[in-house]
């Protein structure tokens, strides 16, 4: 699969098969989250890997997806080293482009995932379960696994909705 199309086929898969990740996988999709760009190649992320069905299980409640928690065969966490941190908007930027590239990579090696922003109401929970140091803060949790066959679909705004042109012939 080429990069734009990877882009623009992969979908957020909130059900899964009782298929294994097996652990080359997920360390492919580690290498891949570690090569995001970050500001001062200061690489401010730490990913945590859950596998274990008691760990899933305590996760899962605490979000409202706890179906697709429980359904996953790997969740990783994602977390910001506060203390290698430099610049918190970048830092932050840097996971997000960590994260995505994980999720690319799920969808190049037709595993389905899906990020798990909402578990972030519960982060000092998540982090008491994970066992969390006080200088980790929580960015998100994404639950990994082999797709079931659903259709799934989404669509986007169109460019002229979000998009601003410096000859500024359109109005914000």
């Amino acid at each position: 699969m080429n990069t734009l199309d990877n882009i623009y086929n992969r979908r957020s898969v909130r059900h899964f098969t009782e298929e294994d990740v097996d652990d080359k996988t997920i360390t492919t999709l580690l290498e891949c989250a570690r090569w995001a760009p970050s500001g001062l190649n200061n690489q401010p992320w730490k990913f945590v890997v859950i596998r274990r069905e008691d760990t899933i299980d305590q996760l899962a409640g605490c979000t409202h997806y706890s179906d697709t928690v429980k359904g996953a065969k790997v969740l990783v966490a994602f977390y910001f080293d506060k203390e290698s941190g430099y610049n918190r908007t970048k830092d932050i930027q840097s996971i997000g482009a960590s994260i995505e590239n994980m999720l690319l990579a799920c969808n190049e090696l037709g595993l389905g995932a899906v990020w798990l922003g909402e578990i972030l109401n519960q982060e000092d929970k998540v982090n008491s379960i994970l066992k969390a140091p006080a200088d980790m803060e929580l960015m998100a949790i994404i639950a990994i696994g082999h797709p079931t066959d659903e259709e799934r679909s989404s669509t986007r705004k169109s460019l002229a909705e979000i998009t601003y042109r410096d000859n500024f012939e359109n109005e914000w």
